[in-house]
């Protein structure tokens, strides 16, 4: 570091060394408008991809624990972070709310920024989002980052990396993360061109696009004046099933496929299977149930919870780690997100393994009752129970007996 960064550094004054604007923002393709986060989602398939993985995140309990000394874990409803996380990040939005748009625009935007709100103890008593094209990420001298944030009016405040609370995608430099539909822009752009092609066919009346053979020369005013008047009567979705009568010679020749040739239905279809397979998410769980049975979509949930949601429930509770909670914090606390819900299965299937779990020694039955949301037994609910189990247990003993050897005693 030069004498000049280090004097900087000493009075509190930083220089930047890297600048990480986000490049979901900073893409050619996507500065020229072609592909937008907006335009993305308009999609059906992106759309029901990112509400899949957002929603699904943001509703799951999403709870701080404590570490016991019995390497065990309780609930901290008394820590700060707690209510930030599971009830109210912010005076704006839920918490399911804050969640949904964080995941939503990493999945979107590939980054996801929050401004930490601290208490005078120094605890974290908010969440505010940031808008990520306001954001960009810059890494000074001494490998700490920082942010510039540029509010409505264009003025640029910085904060450092420890009042941001920041959400990465997969990422290229370990700075700033990149979304799926930057990373393969080109299926996005297939789907849109497919999506615009069928949009503009059923506009013009399932009409093919073709040209009109005139056996003399026209000139300019002739040949404007024909283009009118055969849009007007031929053009559109009003004038669909229209005969056009051709006279003096004039012919016309299709120049463009039909969507039979050009197999739209089927290229569509597979636009649906490329863009699930940018998110990681299976088809049955976006409403494409061409392959679906209910055997296989019920191991779907499943998949869908192991492969696609524990990436970013990690991501989540190891950023609420290392941006909200201090060095001495994380040895106490800890956050995780509760899946058994997702997990659960059938009846019959749950009923099977909480047998097995209660038979086996490590589930008991209020652990069970709780699961499925039922409220702990009473005393006399238990002793109730006990009684009917070793009724049940003698009278087994008594089947199993053998006769002779009754009759001998």
């Amino acid at each position: 570091m030069s004498l000049l960064n280090r004097a900087l550094n000493f009075i509190g004054l930083e220089r930047r060394t890297y600048n990480a604007k986000d490049p979901s923002w900073n893409h050619p393709l996507l500065r020229g408008g072609s592909i937008t986060p907006g335009r993305a989602e308009s999609l059906s398939t992106v759309y029901a991809c990112v509400s899949a993985i957002s929603e699904t995140i943001a509703s799951l309990p999403l709870i701080l624990y404590r570490r016991t000394p019995d390497d065990g874990r309780e609930r901290a409803p008394d820590h700060p972070l707690y209510r930030v996380l599971h009830e109210q990040p912010n005076t704006l939005q839920t918490a399911l709310e804050f969640r949904e748009m964080m995941q939503a625009m990493t999945l979107l935007r590939g980054n996801a920024h929050a401004e930490i709100i601290r208490g005078n103890d120094g605890q974290v008593i908010a969440l505010v989002p940031l808008m990520p094209d306001r954001v960009t990420t810059l890494q000074l001298d001494n490998g700490r980052l920082a942010y510039d944030v540029t509010d409505t009016k264009g003025r640029v405040r910085r904060l450092l990396q420890e009042e941001v609370f920041h959400l990465r995608h997969r990422s290229d430099n370990g700075l700033v993360g990149v979304a799926p539909i930057t990373a393969s822009r080109e299926t996005v752009q297939l789907a849109l061109a497919e999506r615009d092609h069928g949009n503009s066919t059923f506009t013009n009346g399932t009409k093919l696009s073709g040209i009109l053979k005139f056996p003399g020369k026209l000139n300019q005013d002739q040949r404007t004046s024909i283009a009118d008047s055969w849009a007007s009567q031929h053009a559109g979705g009003a004038n669909a099933g229209k005969t056009a009568i051709l006279e003096e010679g004039v012919d016309y020749t299709t120049i463009s496929m039909s969507m039979e040739d050009a197999q739209w239905l089927e290229a569509r279809q597979f636009s649906v299977e490329e863009i699930a397979r940018l998110f990681r998410v299976p088809p049955t769980i976006i409403g494409d149930l061409r392959h679906g049975n209910y055997s296989n979509s019920v191991e779907m949930n499943r998949v869908f919870v192991v492969h696609t949601l524990r990436r970013h429930m990690t991501m989540w509770e190891q950023a609420i780690s290392s941006s909200l909670l201090t060095p001495a914090g994380r040895r106490i606390y800890f956050a995780e997100h509760s899946v058994e819900g997702l997990l659960r299965g059938d009846s019959s299937n749950r009923a099977d393994f909480y047998s097995k779990g209660i038979a086996d020694g490590w589930l008991l039955i209020d652990e069970v009752r709780k699961y499925e949301n039922l409220p702990k037994l009473t005393d006399a609910e238990r002793n109730q129970t006990a009684q009917t189990k070793r009724a049940e247990t003698e009278g087994g003993q008594k089947e199993g007996a053998d006769p002779e050897q009754d009759a001998g005693a």
